[in-house]
């Protein structure tokens, strides 16, 4: 196996390739090497998802939150939990992980810990039940079938939109599905970039954006003259607020920022940043996709132009994400993509279109991953996005202060204080070791997930000096026993690596 490009081009002095040590010899060869003992090789197995939860300290969540998960339809809580003074006992994580199969099985030996949520969340029995559902009961086309299939297809695609638009407080006409958070992006930018950006206008972003966000309206200043401009970090690793109060003028179009970092972990006062760009005429598009998941996120109260999030990140299937748009904005923009479902009437010379959302929905939509984001949204909602939050927001300190404890390490982002909170994840890099060969160590020798490069970030990377990090971050199913061991984990790799010095 070839180390990755990454590895070839490393940061740190003599990083160690431990790809090619782990597989160097084929399969069936274990590594040895003296003082360090066998590395073991990849292996899988499916354990008891029936096993009783690690019941370390957290937040109690109190008996009324618990039976609300009882009498859910969309929850299925173990039937092993069943005492109230043992439920009043358990955290967040403890209840919820029986709901998500994939939790429980070994990678390579070790009991797997899941801490690469921020690229994409697990999925609970409740989705992948919705849909086998469809698949088996109901599949057929949405829209214009009048037999009983297509009806109940169109009702429950529907239904979905309007869950979705329900958990953001919107309406559903201000909801359009796309395949993802990345083509709503795309879908602003050549719908409403193209048709309202002229040269010399400003879009504003931060040098913390995901490239989802950053690329699209490069593309589109290059058609339409418009410039770009990026607000840095101050001392602290956080955007500077005002850096950006100082960039916004009357040239000043379009402000595209997110509101989590998934590499900083900040979360930033985007209603102060929505009103400060409206007060001089300009637009703003959320990227919410590493904080819709975690949050309350209520489109009216931040009062958000565009806001855009992806299923996958939110417990829901692949394939699948949303735009939110305020309704004069879709209204007057033309279509993104031509085809069937999206048009009025169609004549050989010109064509008219229908309303938004349809407009925007060319082909058949991703029917089956919708209804199973509907059944996402159902599960969240019934544990309360802010009984998520309050967890999540305990269990990020409780990662960030534990990683401290590894020597050599820099954690990225804000320290997290009484006025500040941190979102649940940590990017870091630990002192002459590469972030790929953290990564694919505490895989291989302990069945901890993580993930290492730029995540999608290679301006902010470059930002900070650096080519790449690792991250571990987590979700509302994710447990303090679990941060427990992926530092043991982690301390282990470091003294592996730093065996070699």
């Amino acid at each position: 196996m070839q180390c990755s490009k990454l590895l070839c081009a490393s940061i740190y002095p003599r990083p160690l390739a431990i790809h090619s040590i782990l597989f160097r010899g084929g399969a069936q060869s274990v590594a040895r090497m003296e003082g360090i003992g066998a590395l073991k090789l990849p292996s899988f197995r499916i354990i008891n998802p029936n096993n009783t939860t690690s019941q370390s300290a957290s937040t109690t969540l109190g008996l009324r939150l618990l039976r609300r998960f009882s009498t859910s339809a969309s929850l299925n809580v173990s039937s092993t939990v069943k005492q109230e003074d043992t439920l009043s006992s358990l955290s967040l994580g403890d209840i919820t992980r029986p709901d998500f199969p994939i939790l429980h099985q070994e990678v390579n030996g070790s009991k797997l810990v899941y801490f690469d949520n921020a690229a994409t969340s697990q999925k609970p029995k409740a989705v992948l039940k919705a849909l086998q559902n469809y698949y088996e009961g109901y599949n057929s086309n949405v829209h214009r079938g009048v037999h009983y299939l297509s009806a109940r297809a169109t009702d429950e695609y529907e239904l979905a939109r309007r869950k979705v638009a329900t958990f953001i407080n919107a309406e559903s006409g201000n909801i359009v599905f796309t395949r993802n958070a990345t083509e709503a992006i795309n879908l602003v930018a050549y719908s409403w970039g193209l048709t309202n950006l002229k040269p010399e206008d400003e879009v504003i972003l931060t040098v913390a954006e995901h490239h989802s966000a950053i690329v699209p309206w490069q593309l589109v200043a290059q058609k339409t003259g418009a410039k770009l401009k990026f607000v840095s970090l101050t001392k602290d690793e956080l955007p500077d607020i005002e850096m950006y109060k100082e960039m916004l003028s009357g040239k000043t179009k379009l402000v595209v920022i997110h509101h989590v970092s998934n590499v900083l972990a900040s979360i930033l006062p985007i209603e102060d940043i929505i009103l400060l760009a409206q007060n001089v005429g300009a637009k703003v598009l959320v990227d919410a996709c590493q904080s819709v998941p975690h949050m309350v996120v209520d489109v009216q109260s931040l009062n958000a132009d565009f806001l855009v999030a992806s299923s996958h990140k939110m417990c829901g299937p692949t394939g699948v994400g949303f735009l939110y748009g305020k309704t004069e904005l879709l209204a007057a923009m033309p279509p993104f993509l031509g085809g069937g479902e999206m048009i009025s009437d169609v004549f050989l010379d010109y064509s008219t279109y229908a309303e938004s959302p349809s407009r925007f929905e060319a082909g058949t939509p991703a029917i089956a991953e919708a209804i199973g984001l509907g059944a996402a949204v159902d599960y969240l909602s019934a544990i309360g996005m802010q009984n998520i939050h309050n967890y999540e927001t305990e269990l990020a300190n409780y990662l960030y202060k534990s990683l401290h404890k590894i020597p050599g390490i820099h954690v990225y982002g804000p320290e997290p204080s009484k006025n500040l909170r941190r979102a649940p994840l940590c990017a870091f890099n630990v002192e002459n070791i590469h972030p790929t060969d953290i990564a694919t160590f505490l895989d291989q020798q302990h069945g901890v997930a993580i993930r290492s490069g730029h995540h999608c970030a290679q301006p902010l990377h470059r930002y900070l000096g650096v080519n790449a990090s690792a991250r571990a971050s987590l979700h509302f199913y994710n447990t303090h026993k679990e941060v427990d061991d992926f530092i043991e984990a982690l301390n282990d790799t470091v003294n592996f690596f730093l065996s070699f010095k």
